[in-house]
């Protein structure tokens, strides 16, 4: 098989529960000399600790899409962004906390991630990622423009996020687009920014046939990756529904299922 890409999710796919990248993943990655993107609905900077250690110098994918770049000598090189309008954000963000006074919620720029509450639900994000929120007033920071890539909501009540799809469903803003990872992250983005959106950048610009292709996943966010790709991969850990879409199922992301995956079927 010519696989000549490989897109990977990162939480719930290449990172294990703790939010780590195994050693034996990371060994095959790199032995595969497979060129390897990492699309995540993470920021760079919670993506960063897993592109030295895998050494990716070409272009990775962030906020679900709504960000592609790659890491320069100094910062990060951005070669396309979708940021939310910043009025709808500063509505959606008001009308959130008016109605789910209880909700953890975060905003995120190039290079920060900001919040307005030390709740469990940051503890938990701040463990997983390896990162640390600034701590802000909402009603201060969008007091004038800003620069917002994604908002996200986390909550740990089934009841809370089918109510919050609901409400945004029925809100019905223009120019968003929002997506629940596993069952407590909801994720909200500019209404261009898919995953799809970047794999689709990576394959033009290297003249990537669809074949040539595959992608490990696991969430719903994932589906429009999975679907584009030529060899599809899911892991064991993902719902019924992610994994009809693919071409083989992979162990967990707690058995090494990406390594798996290459040394099993891409090579």
């Amino acid at each position: 098989m010519a696989i000549k890409q490989i897109f990977s999710d990162m939480d719930g796919t290449l990172l294990n529960s703790q939010g780590d990248l195994s050693p034996e993943n990371a060994q095959i990655i790199r032995e595969a000399k497979i060129p390897f993107t990492l699309v995540s609905a993470r920021s760079p900077m919670e993506m960063e600790t897993v592109i030295n250690d895998l050494q990716l110098t070409g272009p990775q994918i962030g906020y679900n899409g709504a960000l592609i770049f790659k890491k320069g000598s100094t910062d990060w090189e951005i070669l396309e962004e979708n940021l939310l309008d910043f009025d709808t954000a500063q509505a959606l963000v008001t009308r959130l906390q008016n109605k789910f006074s209880d909700l953890s919620v975060s905003l995120y720029d190039l290079n920060h991630w900001y919040t307005d509450k030390i709740d469990a639900a940051i503890e938990y994000e701040a463990k997983i990622t390896k990162t640390s929120p600034d701590l802000i007033d909402f009603k201060d920071y969008l007091a004038k423009p800003r620069e917002i890539f994604k908002i996200m909501l986390i909550t740990f009540d089934e009841t809370q996020m089918q109510g919050l799809l609901t409400f945004l469903d029925e809100l019905a803003l223009p120019g968003i687009a929002y997506a629940q990872s596993g069952s407590t992250y909801l994720e909200i983005t500019d209404q261009a920014a898919v995953k799809s959106k970047g794999i689709h950048y990576i394959m033009q610009e290297e003249q990537l046939a669809v074949h040539e292709t595959a992608a490990f996943g696991d969430g719903h966010n994932d589906l429009p990756m999975l679907e584009l790709v030529g060899y599809p991969l899911v892991m064991a850990n993902a719902a019924t529904e992610i994994k009809a879409v693919a071409k083989q199922i992979v162990p967990s992301n707690d058995n090494n299922g990406v390594g798996y995956g290459i040394q099993h079927y891409l090579r």
